[in-house]
């Protein structure tokens, strides 16, 4: 069981039934905007039958091009702060939101591992943001493990939270 998880007490399949309980009663689409995870997030969500339902669709923006073209982050954020960073987090949840049909969104951006990682930005350092009707949030959290179990925590996390500020809409 992973830390978010051990604190929430519900296994992935009940947190996703959850979450994808909370969407349909809303009636709300998720879109999802992935760097570090490569795309694990979308593949969660959708490992879930039904979840057409609720999820609208999934953007793997693992390079800064990618970012750039398909969500709207600005090159001189990338330039100036990295890609690891609250700012490209905050740009990544707001440009997946305007380039979909989704009302709820998750963005992260991080290191995984084992390489790229520095004292400012140590692997495991993982950007998130979120954005529900009336709210946007960006968290950082740190990670520890292997290159497996960073994208696992994060995936876990990025769920938990999805989740709780859902409940709270």
């Amino acid at each position: 069981m992973t830390p978010s998880s051990a604190k929430t007490g519900l296994s992935r399949p009940e947190l996703l039934a959850s979450l994808a309980q909370l969407l349909i009663e809303k009636e709300l689409k998720l879109v999802t905007a992935e760097s570090c995870t490569g795309g694990l997030i979308a593949a969660a969500c959708t490992d879930l039958a039904g979840s057409s339902a609720w999820f609208e669709r999934g953007f793997v923006t693992y390079s800064n091009d990618a970012k750039m073209e398909l969500l709207g982050v600005q090159e001189r954020l990338l330039r100036r702060a990295g890609a690891v960073c609250e700012g490209v987090a905050r740009a990544m949840v707001t440009g997946a939101l305007a380039h979909s049909h989704a009302q709820v969104a998750v963005a992260v951006t991080g290191v995984a591992g084992p390489a790229g990682g520095s004292p400012a930005k140590p692997v495991g350092t993982v950007w998130f943001g979120f954005a529900v009707p009336g709210q946007l949030v960006t968290e950082k959290c740190c990670f520890s493990g292997d290159r497996a179990e960073v994208r696992a925590a994060t995936v876990q996390h990025a769920l938990t939270q999805l989740a709780k500020l859902l409940s709270e809409v």
